[in-house]
């Protein structure tokens, strides 16, 4: 048996297909995972996020501290609720795990992966010695995303006048406080939407309110076909410590001003870029029947192989897709190989679907 969220049992009167993901016993689906993708890209849906680490970090260096450990840089956060994306590398540049850092009033706000969270506070823990900086997971909290483009005016029929305010207020990318919720305009399916973080305790009555409402739940099926579709790098398969940012479509996540701000893995950057940056993260489609799949041998005509990293089938596009690391000289062709056969493929920019839209 693995770890529960506060909304197992919910899951369970909901018909939802249980599964283990990163030691959580998480839905997988609640009978149609492509009925459940078309909903958010159509209406909206909510995830159960709450395996997900939330940390706090406080103290009088807490700034400092977050501008060496991670590759983006926590300064240009210049007001409260403003949010950035941001990855956390090794001494090489390999990537530790990606994560959302909220500006908050005292402070900020980490959440990080689920199946990272004992590595991601050991590295961070060991870098804390002679920093005024407190490090606080909150185990305690709950976590709810409900992303499509009805989300936002769903939600804010079911909060209180205060909470649909600040949500109708809410920029993309922001996320404020109201009492004990931290209301997000963030998320991982490239439509509108929010994340929840608030207690465990009053998550279970909220899902019902928001299932109550017709907003449809949703498990990690569609949310993987969905933040494949909006190009999202999915932690342990596209990215990870064997690969850097900059061979994984992440180079604008790594803020190189100021120049002297020495944070972690920029000396391993510096030195692939000098060495000449060898990979890129790529797009493909695959324009006749057959599924794209993880591990699957990319071959450029002429110039190489590479290997497919995140592949399933496109609800929106009714197609198979993928993302892969591929040569950087690749152009705009190429062949994966399905059960001993090779195919050919068409190579996109790694952004498929936006906001409802199709973009290759």
């Amino acid at each position: 048996m693995g770890q529960r969220t506060p909304l197992y049992d919910q899951h369970l009167a909901l018909g939802a297909k249980m599964v283990d993901f990163g030691g959580w016993d998480m839905p997988l689906h609640y009978g149609s995972q492509v009925e459940e993708h078309h909903q958010v890209r159509q209406a909206c849906g909510v995830f159960d996020v709450s395996h997900m680490t939330v940390i706090d970090i406080r103290g009088a260096q807490a700034g400092v501290w977050l501008q060496q450990v991670l590759a983006n840089d926590v300064d240009r956060l210049h007001a409260t609720g403003k949010a950035l994306y941001s990855t956390m590398l090794n001494e090489q540049g390999g990537v530790i795990d990606d994560m959302i850092v909220y500006r908050c009033e005292d402070g900020y706000r980490l959440v990080v992966n689920a199946s990272t969270r004992d590595k991601d506070l050991a590295w961070l823990q060991a870098r804390m010695i002679g920093f005024e900086v407190e490090l606080n997971e909150r185990p305690e909290l709950a976590i709810l995303a409900i992303q499509g483009p009805h989300a936002r005016e769903k939600v804010a029929e079911l909060v209180s006048a205060a909470r649909a305010a600040l949500i109708r207020e809410l920029k993309p990318f922001e996320g404020l406080a109201d009492g004990d919720w931290f209301i997000a305009r963030t998320g991982y399916t490239g439509e509108d939407g929010l994340e929840i973080i608030f207690p465990a305790m009053q998550a279970p009555a909220f899902f019902n309110d928001l299932v109550g409402a017709g907003i449809a739940p949703s498990g990690l099926g569609a949310r993987d076909t969905l933040r494949l579709e909006a190009g999202m790098n999915l932690y342990g398969q596209d990215i990870d410590e064997d690969h850097t940012p900059l061979t994984s479509n992440l180079g604008w996540s790594v803020a190189w001003e100021p120049a002297g701000r020495d944070f972690m893995g920029r000396q391993g950057l510096l030195g692939e870029i000098e060495h000449g940056v060898e990979q890129k993260l790529v797009g493909l489609v695959l324009e006749e029947r057959g599924v794209l799949r993880a591990h699957q041998v990319v071959r450029v005509a002429g110039i190489g192989e590479g290997e497919i990293t995140s592949g399933s089938f496109s609800p929106t596009l009714s197609k198979s897709i993928a993302l892969a690391r591929v040569p950087m000289a690749t152009a705009d062709r190429a062949e994966v190989e399905i059960r001993g056969k090779w195919y050919p493929v068409r190579v996109v920019k790694p952004t498929f679907v936006r906001h409802g839209k199709i973009l290759i």
